[in-house]
């Protein structure tokens, strides 16, 4: 079977899905799992973009061993310099360069004629290859474009020294008959085409990302592009789970495989889900919560007397395990410890303490304890940072009934050490504590999203909430569980405000240009 390598985007194209902010410590916890994963490639980001960017990219190149480190460019020096400076030290330093060939993208972006396309395509890869060993060039909006004219780019950038061409479906416009043939006939035409990868990138915003990806794949692409529960802009990309798990269900057709670990897709959507606040919906393909459900008596019937009736995906496939209760309020730190190690998380001591206290404080209340309540607490611990001052929640207090006027009364610690408390109203519980917050806190705040979720089954579950605000015109993100919904709502407050005030004063270097 041919060998068909995974080129990762969750970080770079997932991350720009509107209302998406994750920070340096998040963005690493996530290439981490996707090393895990075993994906072939995985864009860090694009280094030019921000200060921020630079330094996510840069941590990453130097952390990730057994995955190939890429990133994002424009086809400008200073943006080749900059990205070279983040990934120099990775294990194999990889630039990913990309170009609008289509005309409307030439006539009204770029405002370049066709041959000064060519000629900056060419000389910047040119130059991208005095310093990295792998050039992937993409021809933005490839589907849109002349075929005849990419031929005669993707000709001219191979012989500059492009090692992977990527023929983008930017926005999501193509059919999978379409992009096949677009694919055959670049591979027919192009003569020096055998000296480079083929690769595809797939949106979805006619739903046709993964049909079109397993298209290019099917006329001789040997790379994938996407992203991991198709987070990305607009419509999202194609899902990287949903295309292995079809490669490998449909073996029988299909002669493609992938170097995926399969039984990491839950862990790693679990991941992505929780930090980028983007869960998954419950009848997603492969991977949501109904993926493995059964409500009609006749398919339930089937179930039971044979699962292949009406189950092509087995749960242990992709990692879904029954969240049997693994530890409980007698677990001692040992046990504890070792089965974080199983999880794949390494804490810090510090860290690791963090979390039995947390482990032990829930288990006071909490009867079952399971997988998902572990990793959650695990993900709050690794991905917070104690680093600058910030707001501390000292106390609230809610009073609410259907006769009464809810009443929320909070107290804080400022970033400066001193304690404010006040009480507001408001037409419910959570509008009474943000309004409370809101009031105590000196930044110039806005809500613009708030969801709320459970972590797990039962009465007793974890709550997490997520929220996006504008703090001070930047948007962020924050997370917080408990198992009251209300504390939960609390902590993903102050927990955007804080993430604030940690962007704001990380250390800053200066970004080669």
């Amino acid at each position: 079977m041919s060998r068909i390598k995974i080129f990762d985007t969750t970080l770079r194209d997932g991350e720009q899905s509107p209302g998406v902010n994750l920070n340096n410590l998040e963005k690493l916890e996530i290439a981490k799992q996707l090393e895990r994963l075993g994906v072939d490639r995985m864009e860090a980001g694009f280094p030019a973009s921000s200060q921020g960017d630079f330094e996510a990219v840069k941590a990453i190149a130097e952390t990730i061993t057994e995955t190939s480190v890429t990133g994002l460019a424009r086809t400008t020096k200073s943006d080749i310099d900059t990205a070279w400076e983040a990934l120099k030290y990775a294990e194999e330093p990889r630039l990913h360069m990309f170009l609008a060939t289509s005309p409307i993208h030439m006539t009204y972006k770029l405002k370049k004629t066709p041959e000064q396309v060519i000629d900056n395509a060419v000389s910047m890869v040119s130059y991208a290859r005095e310093k990295f060993p792998q050039v992937e060039w993409s021809a933005e909006d490839a589907s849109r474009s002349d075929w005849s004219f990419l031929a005669q780019i993707i000709e001219q950038v191979i012989d500059a020294g492009a090692t992977v061409i990527n023929l983008p479906d930017t926005v999501g416009y193509t059919t999978p008959d379409e992009y096949g043939k677009m694919f055959r006939y670049l591979r027919e035409t192009v003569p020096n085409i055998d000296r480079v990868e083929l690769s595809c990138h797939c949106h979805n915003d006619l739903g046709m990302a993964v049909a079109n990806s397993i298209a290019a794949v099917e006329n001789g692409a040997t790379q994938v592009e996407g992203t991991i529960n198709g987070i990305g802009e607009r419509a999202g990309n194609a899902s990287l789970e949903e295309v292995a798990v079809a490669l490998r269900v449909r073996a029988d057709y299909y002669p493609y495989s992938t170097g995926l670990k399969l039984d990491e897709t839950k862990r790693t959507s679990d991941l992505i889900a929780k930090l980028t606040g983007m869960y998954v919906q419950a009848n997603k393909a492969v991977i949501g919560r109904n993926a493995f459900s059964h409500e009609a008596g006749i398919h339930q019937d089937g179930v039971l007397k044979n699962k292949e009736t009406y189950e092509i995906i087995t749960p242990e496939m992709v990692g879904v395990t029954a969240n049997t209760l693994f530890l409980g309020k007698h677990s001692g730190r040992h046990a504890f410890q070792d089965r974080v190690r199983e999880l794949g998380v390494e804490l810090s001591e510090d860290k690791l303490q963090e979390a039995f206290n947390m482990f032990k404080q829930l288990t006071d209340h909490k009867r079952e304890f399971t997988d998902d309540d572990l990793y959650t607490i695990l993900m709050e611990v690794q991905t917070e940072t104690s680093a600058v001052n910030k707001y501390e929640l000292e106390m609230f207090q809610v009073q609410y009934g259907t006769s009464n006027i809810p009443t929320a009364t909070v107290s804080l610690t400022t970033p400066e050490g001193s304690t404010v408390q006040t009480a507001c109203t408001g037409n419910g519980s959570v509008e009474a504590l943000y309004k409370t917050l809101d009031s105590l806190i000196e930044e110039e705040l806005q809500l613009t999203d708030y969801q709320l979720n459970s972590v797990g089954r039962g009465k007793d579950a974890l709550a997490e909430s997520h929220v996006q605000l504008s703090v001070n015109g930047e948007t962020m993100n924050g997370r917080g569980t408990a198992q009251d919904v209300l504390e939960a709502s609390v902590n993903a407050f102050l927990n955007a405000v804080n993430r604030y005030f940690i962007q704001a004063k990380a250390p800053k270097e200066e970004v080669v240009k």
